[in-house]
């Protein structure tokens, strides 16, 4: 890249989270951005186009026509992808996600690096609000939309940079974890779960991943780890002797907490010190999440005070929990758990507000890992809080064995097995035909995706109105 000016930058797979905001922040910096995608959806297509990034719709080497004089590649794109071939056919310079935003953002700031399979958006949105309310302008790439910001992505004046560290591979040149390029000030590790099961064997193969982070950065970083995480316990134990924890039996705990009024309040106890908080974040796996941001707050010396004004004010992150529109006195939340982790934790985190009514779950099972067999006997069990759920074939279609597919007539025969009740759905349109006719005031729609679904939501609260 040295010696080459660089005006026009283009990137390929545009809509996924962190590189529709690296798109965004290389806007703002004055650069003419492109970019394209296969699967062109809201929130982050409107917010590309908002920024006045140009997206087209699908991979086309005709994309690639304005000559672009630099390529950013996205994890998703395989080698095969007709961009891709035509970018190295072209001799085009290019980088992945993470090797540009150490090149253009994070050079020479203190980086503090969310890592974890769960709860990492939630963090790292907490962690950057929080330093904001402190006062110390900071940057962050997140992958979700901070509703206090109306942003994904902020260019501070100050030291600290917050990243959400994932662990899925770089590029299809760099099969490496995409932490493993950042140097991090302080690592949050929220805990390790298998996940992405298109590129990890199991979880044996995560911990190995994890543990080798450890290890690179254990000579510089400051690590703050989830105490009642067991396999984060067995990869940090003997190693890394700057750690803090949190959690149950840690350096840092919460008490007392109780939830009323959509709020949660808690009593938070540290080294040498106890306070109350306030947040409007709801359930345990939310309380964890804050602990973890209070212990790097505590860390860097933001005050008591002001720690608590910011989980106070901290109004949460787009699809985490959000609610899209009430109709009827029906409630419709979009919720981004795929995970089975995440579908207890926010049918758990959900169900204590709604207890006037029913809390009707619809799944959409899109992600490369819930896509396959993996949590076949696990999801049953994660969905037994709901009073209802809905269990939609994925709006995408991948190319996986026959073998090795889930199942989710499957799924809904097991949980109606254990004494739930579920229903299969072919698509979204028929979710709704059934969904409509049968909903009372009080209810919650808790909608479960980590993709569009056929903008299921809106279409929902039209047909309510």
């Amino acid at each position: 890249m040295e010696g080459v000016k660089i005006k026009k930058i283009h990137l390929v797979a545009a809509c996924g989270s962190g590189m529709g905001t690296l798109a965004c922040i290389l806007k703002e910096m004055g650069y003419q951005v492109t970019g394209s995608d296969q699967n062109v959806y809201p929130p982050m297509s409107d917010f590309l186009a908002e920024k006045g990034v140009t997206l087209f719709s699908g991979f086309d080497p005709k994309n690639l026509d304005h000559h672009p004089d630099l390529v950013i590649i996205g994890n998703a794109v395989v080698r095969e992808n007709p961009e891709a071939k035509a970018v190295l056919d072209q001799n085009i310079p290019y980088l992945s996600m993470p090797q540009a935003v150490n090149q253009f953002i994070a050079e020479g700031k203190k980086i503090i690096l969310v890592t974890g399979t769960h709860g990492k958006t939630t963090t790292s949105s907490i962690m950057a609000h929080l330093l904001e309310t402190a006062g110390l302008a900071p940057s962050f790439l997140v992958g979700g939309i901070l509703q206090d910001f109306n942003s994904s992505f902020q260019i501070g004046s100050g030291d600290y940079m917050v990243i959400e560290g994932d662990e899925y591979d770089t590029a299809f040149f760099d099969k490496g974890p995409k932490f493993m390029h950042y140097d991090p000030y302080i690592t949050i590790m929220t805990g390790v779960e298998f996940d992405h099961a298109d590129i990890f064997r199991d979880i044996d193969h995560i911990k190995d991943i994890f543990s080798n982070f450890v290890r690179k950065i254990e000579p510089t970083s400051h690590i703050i780890a989830c105490m009642e995480d067991e396999n984060l316990n067995q990869i940090l134990e003997g190693r890394a002797t700057k750690v803090q924890t949190y959690g149950q039996g840690g350096d840092w705990q919460f008490f007392d907490h109780s939830q009323r009024s959509g709020r949660t309040q808690a009593r938070i106890q540290g080294p040498d010190r106890h306070f109350d908080i306030e947040t409007g974040l709801v359930g345990r796996h939310n309380l964890m999440n804050t602990l973890a941001c209070i212990a790097v707050a505590k860390k860097i010396g933001i005050s008591d005070t002001l720690v608590q004004k910011a989980l106070t004010t901290f109004s949460g992150v787009k699809r985490r929990q959000e609610i899209r529109g009430v109709k009827r006195g029906i409630t419709v939340m979009d919720d981004f758990a795929h995970h089975p982790s995440a579908v207890r934790e926010t049918l758990a985190a959900v169900k204590p507000f709604y207890k006037n009514g029913r809390v009707i779950a619809v799944f959409e099972p899109r992600t490369n890992t819930s896509m396959r067999h993996f949590f076949q006997a696990t999801y049953p069990e994660a969905f037994m809080a709901a009073d209802q759920v809905l269990i939609c074939n994925p709006c995408v279609k991948k190319n996986i064995p026959k073998d090795q597919r889930f199942s989710p007539r499957q799924l809904v025969a097991d949980i109606n097995g254990k004494g739930g009740d579920a229903y299969h759905f072919e698509t979204p349109d028929s979710v709704l035909d059934y969904l409509v006719p049968q909903l009372r005031e009080n209810d919650l729609v808790l909608i479960m995706s980590n993709g569009g679904f056929d903008n299921i939501h809106a279409r929902l609260l039209a047909r309510l109105e």
